[in-house]
């Protein structure tokens, strides 16, 4: 199961924000740094409209969201690459995760500390940016050394990722974001295995009091932000953790009277999840029947045997077609049945790459 980690400086509201996506109250939150130690790893499910729709159509006995981790990490500080605070600890769990939300304050409160003095958004992004850079480069050049001596043997995935480093160095001893254009498909499809922190997809996630959720763009931190993520071509979200911890406790028609109250038509943690769903390069497929309907994630790309071995490696060791269905030509039908009448249903093979919203049945013989 993929992960997305929740990275930013101690007291920004990233244990808080944790406990409203996985609805628990298990990770601490208090106000001094360095409350979060071991990380906290929860199971979101990610909220979809679609499966409301099915659920009607169907009327299955249970319904199944799709499901991704989400893992609290220990707060950063300045020289974190040189093991400062719990610096060390940080770099090695935020490299077990797949993508980062980067939690960044962007309100005033007398009562909660900033580890640097004051509230400024653009200086806390970079100090994460600037750590994580710095530690990648510490990485690459023991790595460098090391694959100088491979190349000479003649190992060509040696040579492979010594040209993967060379090309991204640059990007990331200037602290700027990868361009993935200065990379060939093959080299782009082995950067995750080098486990670099600064190549891994990031979101920010704008922490601002309650008040101010309904119109965010008023607020200075918020606008600074956007500008600097669009500069750098990464979302942002923005949501108020302490909000969101209290939506969580509610049954959801108080939830929405009180989102309603605040202006806001859905809740924050609710767009953070789907954000950060696509981040890790999420898709979503569906099966459909009388016992269950579920959602599947899978990975962008992936065929229909790849698809059919999430539900069982079986499915995709003897994969023979896909009956699919596009989820609008499914609810245009009014049911599968009728969606055979009408042609809409297509019969895939094993070349067949999976669609966002495919409702799938895997015919498969082992």
């Amino acid at each position: 199961m993929l992960k997305a980690g929740i990275v930013g400086l101690p007291n920004v509201g990233k244990s808080t924000l944790f406990n409203a996506l996985t609805s628990s109250y298990q990770a601490e939150s208090a106000n001094y740094p360095f409350c979060t130690i071991e990380p906290n790893v929860g199971i979101v499910k990610v909220p979809d409209t679609r499966l409301d729709k099915l659920k009607q159509m169907v009327n299955p006995q249970q319904v199944l969201p799709a499901a991704f981790e989400f893992v609290d990490i220990a707060g950063l500080v300045r020289g974190a690459s040189k093991g400062e605070g719990l610096g060390n600890q940080f770099l090695s769990h935020i490299r077990e995760v797949d993508a980062i939300v980067h939690v960044v304050r962007c309100f005033e409160d007398e009562n909660i500390t900033h580890v640097d003095g004051g509230v400024d958004p653009l200086r806390d992004s970079e100090t994460i940016h600037i750590e994580l850079a710095m530690a990648d480069q510490a990485s690459i050049s023991k790595r460098v050394e090391r694959l100088a001596k491979q190349k000479k043997q003649g190992d060509k995935r040696a040579t492979l990722e010594a040209e993967i480093f060379e090309k991204i160095s640059p990007f990331i001893d200037n602290v700027e974001p990868i361009n993935m254009d200065v990379l060939t498909d093959e080299e782009k499809a082995i950067l995750p295995q080098l486990q670099l922190l600064s190549t891994k997809p990031l979101l920010y996630a704008a922490n601002v009091k309650e008040e101010e959720l309904a119109d965010p763009d008023k607020n200075p931190f918020v606008a600074a932000l956007k500008k600097r993520a669009a500069e750098e071509k990464r979302p942002v979200v923005v949501i108020s953790a302490q909000i969101e911890a209290e939506l969580a406790a509610l049954e959801h028609e108080e939830r929405m009277s009180y989102l309603e109250s605040l202006g806001v038509k859905d809740s924050g943690v609710n767009t953070l999840i789907r954000a950060a769903f696509d981040l890790l390069g999420l898709k979503t497929y569906f099966t459909a029947g009388e016992k269950e309907v579920r959602a599947w994630p899978f990975e962008k790309g992936s065929t229909a045997p790849q698809c059919a071995g999430i539900i069982h490696t079986d499915f995709e060791r003897g994969f023979i077609k896909a009956e699919v269905i596009g989820y609008d030509d499914y609810v245009v039908a009014g049911s599968e049945k009728a969606a055979k009448e009408k042609g809409t249903m297509r019969l895939e093979g094993k070349e067949y790459v999976m669609a966002d919203g495919d409702i799938v049945h895997f015919r498969f013989n082992v």
